[in-house]
C-alpha cells in the first residue's frame, strides 16, 4: 500500500511547473563528477527543484541522498558520506544554514566524496567569492540563480490547480511570479479571498515575511528595510536622509540580505519582498507609512533635481514610472514596460521623415500633416525614442502654445481654447501643451516608448519652471483608459477635441498658479495614503463660473449646507489659511472687501458678512432707497469679485 509520503510527493509532482532550462541543465550533469549549485530568495522553488531531481536520478538509476541542512546538529560529521558503489546524486537542501562551515565544506568535505558523486547544493546566496576565486571549482561548478516564474510558466502552474481562467492575469501580477506568493494567493483565493493586491491579504503577507525576510535585528533595521521597499534605490546618504544618522552599519546589513539586489544606482529588493514590506507596513502602521512616503517624495525630488544630465534625470524617473506603474491600479499604468535600451533623444536630420510616417501608418494622413507642422514651427518641442540601432523607435511633443499658433490645429486649439477661457496667461506666462505621441509599432499600446513619455513628462512637473501656467495633455486617444490614470496624477479632464479621421481625445489640465509643484506632491502623497483617486484640488471655473461661485459663497455664507458645496472651498487662497475651509473661506472675503470703496464695504458687511437682517433693513440703515441699494449692492459684488478674481491667478 502506498504511503502517505508517497502519495504527497505525486502530488507534488503533478503541480510541478516549468523550469524546463534548470531540468535540462541536471540532466546533462548526471554520469559525471560535479557540483551544480541552486541558488535564489526564500520560496523561489529550490527545494520543489530538487524533488524534480531527486525523481530523475532514482529513474536512471542513481543511489539519491538527500540532506535539509534545517535538520542537522551543525558539525563535520553532520554530512553523510556517500559509497564507492554505485554512482550517486548527493542533494543538500538549506544551505545558507552551512555558511559557518563553507570553507570546510569545500576545502574538505567535498573532495573527499567519490569521484562517481554529483553534487548539487540549494541555497539562498549562491558560490561565494572563494569558491569563484578557485580555477578547479570555477570549472566543476554549474550555477543555476533560480528566478520568477515565467508568465507562461505561471498560467501552467494556476491551471494545474483548476484555478478559474479570469482570475488568472490578476493572480499572477499579484504573485509576479514568486512561486510561494502564487501558491498562497491561490489558497487564500480557494478559501473565498478576492484580492486585487498583496495588500489585501495580510494573513499572506505575514507569512512570506516570516519564510523570505525572517527575523529582523531591531528596529532600525527594520526602518532600513522599509526605506529600501518604499524607494526606488538605495544608497547610504539617501538612507542617511530617510533613516537617521549613522547608517554604515544598516546599510551594509541590507547589502548582505539574499533579497536585496544591488545596481549602478544602489540597493534594491526583490519585487515581491517590497511589495510585502510595503503592504505590511501600511496595513501595521498606517501613519508612520505615510510619514516615510511623504519624506520619500520629497527626498527623490531633491535627489532629481541634484542629478547632473538631463538623460540621468530620465532614467530615475523611467524606474520610477514602471515601479510605480506595477502598483497602480489604473489599466493605463500598470502595464508599463522597462525601456530595455531604448532612451529619449532630439530631433535630428533625417528623424522628421520616420516621424510622420508612423503618424501616417498609426493615426492617417491628415494627423500626419498636422505633425508636420509642428515638426517645420517646434521642432525643439519633439523627443525621439531611439533603439539601440539609433533608429526611432517612436517619439512624443510638448508645444508652447500661444494664441498665433491656433487655426490650424483642432487638438492645439482645443488645448489653447480651455487655457485661455479659464485662466489666461500672463505677459511671459507659459502654455505647455502635451500634443502627440506614439510608439512606431504599438501605437499608443505599453511600450519603451509610452515609458518615456510619462516618465518626461513627470520630469518636467519635478522640474516645472516658475514661468509655466498650464500644462495640458490631449495626447492619448482612448479616453475611457487614460482618464481615471491622468485624473489620479491630479490632471483634470476638461475638454476634448476630434482629429480629421474621427478619433475623439480628451484634454487633461493642471493650472500651476493654483496649485503649485509642492501643493500637487502632497496631493499626490494623499491619493496614494487614501489609495482612492482625488477629488481635484482646486475647480477650474471660467470667469462667470467664479462670478457665481462668490455670489453663492455670500448667500449661504452663514449656512454650512449651502456652502459646503461651493467650489471656493477648494480654492488655494482658501486651503492656504490653514483653517477649516468655511472659516478660511470667511476671512477670504472679509480681506478681500477691504480693499474695496468702504461704502461698499459697509453695505457687504452688513448685507453678508455680518447681517443686520432683511436687505431692506439694510438699506434703511444706509439711509439708501431699496433700489438705490439694489444697484450698489449689485456693483459692491461686481467689484468684490473682480478683487477675488485677481488673487486667485496670482
Amino acid at each position: 500500500m502506498p504511503s502517505l509520503g508517497h502519495t504527497l510527493r505525486e502530488l507534488r509532482r503533478s503541480s510541478f511547473t516549468g523550469r524546463d532550462d534548470e531540468v535540462a541543465l541536471f540532466r546533462d550533469a548526471l554520469g559525471g563528477p560535479g557540483l551544480v549549485f541552486v541558488h535564489g530568495p526564500g520560496g523561489v522553488g529550490k527545494s520543489a527543484l530538487l524533488d524534480v531531481f531527486a525523481d530523475l536520478a532514482a529513474g536512471k538509476g542513481f543511489d539519491v541522498v538527500r540532506v535539509d541542512a534545517r535538520h542537522l546538529a551543525l558539525g563535520r560529521g553532520a554530512l553523510p558520506v556517500p559509497g564507492d558503489g554505485a554512482p550517486t546524486v548527493l542533494l543538500v537542501d538549506t544551505y545558507e544554514l552551512l555558511e559557518p562551515v563553507d570553507d570546510w565544506v569545500r576545502d574538505h568535505y567535498l573532495p573527499s566524496l567519490p569521484e562517481s558523486c554529483l553534487v548539487v547544493i540549494a541555497g539562498r546566496r549562491g558560490p561565494g567569492p572563494r569558491w569563484r576565486a578557485d580555477p578547479a571549482w570555477r570549472s566543476l561548478t554549474r550555477g543555476v540563480e533560480l528566478g520568477n516564474l515565467s508568465p507562461r510558466e505561471g498560467l501552467a502552474h494556476l491551471r494545474s490547480q483548476d484555478v478559474p481562467e479570469e482570475s488568472h492575469e490578476r493572480l499572477l501580477k499579484i504573485s509576479r511570479g514568486h512561486p510561494l506568493t502564487l501558491s498562497m494567493v491561490v489558497d487564500a483565493v480557494r478559501r473565498g479571498a478576492e484580492p486585487r493586491s498583496l495588500s489585501d491579504l495580510p494573513g499572506v503577507v505575514g507569512g512570506l515575511l516570516a519564510q523570505i525576510v525572517g527575523e529582523v535585528p531591531s528596529a532600525r533595521h527594520r526602518t532600513a528595510l522599509e526605506v529600501c521597499a518604499l524607494v526606488l534605490v538605495t544608497n547610504e546618504d539617501l538612507l542617511r536622509s530617510l533613516a537617521g544618522d549613522d547608517t554604515g552599519e544598516l546599510f551594509a546589513w541590507l547589502r548582505g540580505q539574499v533579497f536585496v539586489a544591488e545596481s549602478p544606482y544602489g540597493l534594491h529588493p526583490h519585487d515581491v519582498v517590497r511589495d510585502a514590506v510595503v503592504a505590511d507596513l501600511r496595513w501595521r502602521d498606517p501613519a508612520r507609512y505615510a510619514d516615510l512616503y511623504r519624506r520619500k517624495l520629497a527626498v527623490f525630488h531633491d535627489q532629481v533635481r541634484a542629478t547632473a544630465t538631463e538623460r540621468e534625470r530620465l532614467d530615475l524617473m523611467v524606474m520610477t514610472v514602471v515601479l510605480n506603474g506595477s502598483r497602480s491600479r489604473y489599466a493605463a499604468l500598470a502595464s508599463l514596460p522597462p525601456t530595455m535600451g531604448v532612451r529619449a533623444d532630439e530631433l535630428h536630420d533625417g528623424d522628421r521623415e520616420a516621424v510622420v510616417a508612423m503618424t501616417a501608418r498609426w493615426q492617417g494622413r491628415e494627423q500626419a500633416g498636422l505633425v508636420a507642422h509642428w515638426l517645420h514651427r517646434q521642432a525643439g518641442a519633439f523627443r525621439v525614442f531611439r533603439d539601440e540601432s539609433g533608429a526611432v523607435r517612436g517619439y512624443g511633443a510638448c508645444l508652447d502654445l500661444s494664441a498665433s499658433d491656433t487655426g490650424v490645429d483642432p487638438g492645439a486649439d482645443a488645448m489653447w481654447r480651455h487655457a485661455s477661457e479659464h485662466g489666461p496667461p500672463r505677459t511671459g506666462e507659459r502654455v505647455r501643451a502635451w500634443r502627440f505621441f506614439l510608439d512606431r509599432d504599438h501605437g499608443q499600446g505599453p511600450s519603451p516608448s509610452l515609458t518615456l513619455f510619462l516618465a518626461w513628462q513627470m520630469l518636467e512637473i519635478i522640474l516645472l519652471d516658475d514661468d509655466t501656467a498650464w500644462s495640458l495633455v490631449g495626447a492619448f486617444g482612448d479616453g475611457e483608459l487614460w482618464t481615471p490614470a491622468l485624473e489620479s496624477l491630479g490632471f483634470q479632464a476638461v475638454s476634448g477635441y476630434t482629429t480629421p479621421d474621427g478619433t475623439r481625445f480628451p484634454v487633461f489640465a493642471q493650472d500651476w498658479r493654483r496649485t503649485d509643484v509642492e501643493e500637487y506632491t502632497d496631493l499626490l502623497h494623499a491619493n496614494q495614503i487614501s489609495g482612492s483617486a482625488r477629488a481635484p484640488a482646486e475647480p477650474v471655473l471660467s470667469r462667470p463660473e467664479f462670478a457665481d461661485a462668490v455670489r453663492s459663497a455670500l448667500r449661504g455664507l452663514h449656512d454650512p449646507v449651502l456652502l459646503r458645496s461651493n467650489p471656493l472651498l477648494r480654492s488655494r487662497i482658501v486651503r492656504q489659511r490653514g483653517r477649516t475651509p468655511t472659516e478660511a473661506l470667511r476671512e477670504v472675503l472679509d480681506d478681500a472687501v477691504t480693499a474695496l470703496k468702504p461704502e461698499f464695504g459697509v453695505l457687504l458687511d452688513r448685507t453678508f458678512l455680518r447681517p443686520v437682517g432683511v436687505q431692506e433693513r439694510v438699506a434703511e440703515s444706509l439711509h439708501l432707497s431699496f433700489n438705490t441699494y439694489r444697484r450698489h449692492r449689485d456693483k459692491a459684488v461686481a467689484q468684490l469679485t473682480e478683487v477675488l478674481w485677481d488673487r486667485v491667478r496670482r
